[in-house]
């Protein structure tokens, strides 16, 4: 249903930039009006999910809908503005040339990420009777999204008028075809060398028999797909390859437990979305699903909410692929300063405040039993996930991405004391040298595009460890770096690594493997081994009663 709704998005959007010889410009629909914005000789735009839900609201059609309430969380956008605040106050890097900005919240949705990227290239203006309809977007590129299903539709709506989309966390291999998404490039790597070091990994470990659990979108079904094709060829078999979603029904989720609980590989390879993975934690706690030896992608493996949730040690020794940690300095002191959030007012910091503190501003119909927000709040109050900064990865590919912009325009600019000018560069040429911008941060960090858009893809490999500071410690126990030849790109310290309830390497294995012979007895459906079979390891014998 989404779909279609941003399907109609772009065709409203196309009737308006049909109607070019019209006298006066109309714009179709409501004007959509960004959460956070500023004035700059150049805006960019930027598209996050502040909210990770909205409320079902029943719509009667008689009335324009009412706007979408959500739960807040904007770190991303807040790593946008520190970006584009740096090099305002930078006297090398665009000098007197002011950056702006235009924030608007997707709220999960990829019907409100389209629209909110239609506004940022029409603008709001209700009518236009000053130039032509035909004109540049009002922004020089968009920073965001989050997920690689709202990236797809945003840069099949905005891919005709060459206006870049450049995400810090959308991943799908799919966003890699320059012919469908023409002008989406991105700071981190595509999933096409993450499910293959998935599969080398797996395949490195000795685990032949799998089982696979999946998000049932675009970034879990194209990653799973490149997953499933690579370990067969690896001679990594799978038992099973289930899809999950959030919103399932019920049944349908008791069907996937089932399978699950019915299965004998004890290794489940989840490329997941976390807030997939939450749900399904509760599942796995509820049906007493423990023991496995989970293997994990980018998107759930150092996720610091997860693991605080994994209270009955499903996820134990879990191991996965990770974005390699990295420093950004100044951007967590700046997320952390409440002050400038404090004094902006509105309602926006009203509801942010709010959830930050488990307070409320007094209004006539609150309960007596709610606690009252005072405004002298201090974050050493609390610990949630706005003062955790376990994603500073992602938090740095967005401020990346901010900075290739201002390079570009940097170069185009023809910037060296000052810019030559500080007019906004049309959208072909801005996205032609963007995908040839190279540099290097504050931090050392080299920043460049491959010719699909996307960086070199290095991952640290993360063990889950118990920890007693916290639930878990993500222990860096490896590497994987794409950019090496053959069996080079993989390196991994097994001493390091724990392992599902505390085992062993050794015990592992050797599970593992008793299952796959159970399997194969199974699948035979007659006995193949009569008797006890003794397997020789290190001159220590198993006995496996078949």
């Amino acid at each position: 249903m989404e779909s279609l709704v941003a399907m109609l998005q772009m065709v409203i959007t196309i009737m308006t930039f049909s109607k070019a010889n019209e006298t006066v410009c109309t714009l179709q629909g409501e004007p959509v009006y960004p959460e956070l914005w500023k004035d700059g000789d150049i805006i960019v735009g930027g598209v996050f999910s502040f909210h990770s839900s909205w409320e079902v609201r029943q719509l009667t059609y008689s009335v324009m809908p009412p706007p979408l309430k959500c739960i807040r969380d904007f770190q991303y956008a807040q790593s946008m503005l520190f970006a584009i605040e740096e090099i305002n106050n930078s006297s090398t890097l665009l000098p007197g040339v002011s950056l702006g900005y235009k924030i608007y919240d997707t709220c999960g949705s990829v019907a409100v990420g389209v629209r909110a990227a239609m506004a940022l290239a029409n603008g709001h203006e209700k009518t236009s009777v000053e130039g032509p309809c035909t004109k540049h977007a009002e922004v020089q590129a968009i920073i965001g999204d989050t997920t690689s299903s709202a990236c797809m539709a945003i840069s099949k709506g905005i891919g005709p008028f060459k206006l870049p989309l450049i995400s810090h966390y959308a991943t799908c291999e799919c966003l890699s075809d320059k012919v469908k998404y023409p002008s989406f490039l991105r700071t981190i790597a595509s999933d096409h060398y993450q499910s293959r070091a998935l599969a080398e990994l797996v395949r490195h470990f000795g685990w032949t028999w799998v089982g696979a659990l999946r998000t049932d979108d675009d970034y879990g079904n194209s990653g799973m797909a490149t997953f499933t094709k690579v370990a067969e060829q690896m001679g990594i078999c799978l038992e099973y390859s289930i899809p999950f979603f959030r919103t399932y029904p019920e049944d349908k989720v008791m069907r996937i437990i089932e399978q699950i609980k019915s299965s004998t590989s004890r290794v489940i390879v989840g490329f997941l979305a976390h807030w997939d993975l939450e749900v399904l934690l509760h599942k796995f706690v509820e049906y007493n699903i423990t023991g496995y030896q989970w293997v994990g992608t980018e998107a759930w493996i150092s996720d610091s909410v997860i693991a605080s949730m994994d209270k009955h040690h499903i996820l134990q020794g879990a191991i996965g692929l990770a974005i390699p940690k990295t420093k950004v300095t100044g951007l967590q002191e700046f997320i952390l300063d409440i002050k400038p959030l404090k004094s902006s007012g509105g309602a926006m910091f009203t509801e942010f405040w709010e959830s930050l503190f488990q307070c409320k501003y007094s209004t006539k119909n609150d309960s007596v039993s709610t606690t009252a927000c005072t405004g002298k709040e201090e974050l050493s109050q609390v610990q949630n996930l706005f003062t955790d900064m376990s994603l500073m990865p992602i938090f740095s590919n967005v401020y990346k991405g901010v900075y290739a912009v201002a390079h570009t325009l940097h170069d185009l600019l023809g910037c060296k004391e000052k810019c030559a000018s500080k007019k906004q560069p049309d959208p072909l040429t801005f996205l032609k040298h963007l995908r040839k911008v190279h540099f290097n941060t504050k931090d050392g960090e080299e920043v460049y595009f491959d010719e699909n858009g996307d960086p070199v893809a290095k991952y640290e490999i993360i063990n889950w460890q118990p920890s007693r500071k916290q639930h878990y410690e993500f222990v860096t126990v490896g590497l994987y770096d794409a950019s090496f030849v053959g069996m080079d790109r993989l390196s991994v310290n097994m001493a390091t690594i724990l392992w599902a309830n505390n085992s062993t390497k050794f015990t592992d294995f050797i599970n593992v493997f008793a299952d796959f012979l159970s399997a194969l007895v199974l699948a035979a459906d007659k006995v193949l081994i009569v008797g006890d079979f003794n397997i020789y390891v290190d001159d220590v014998v198993i006995l496996i009663s078949m």
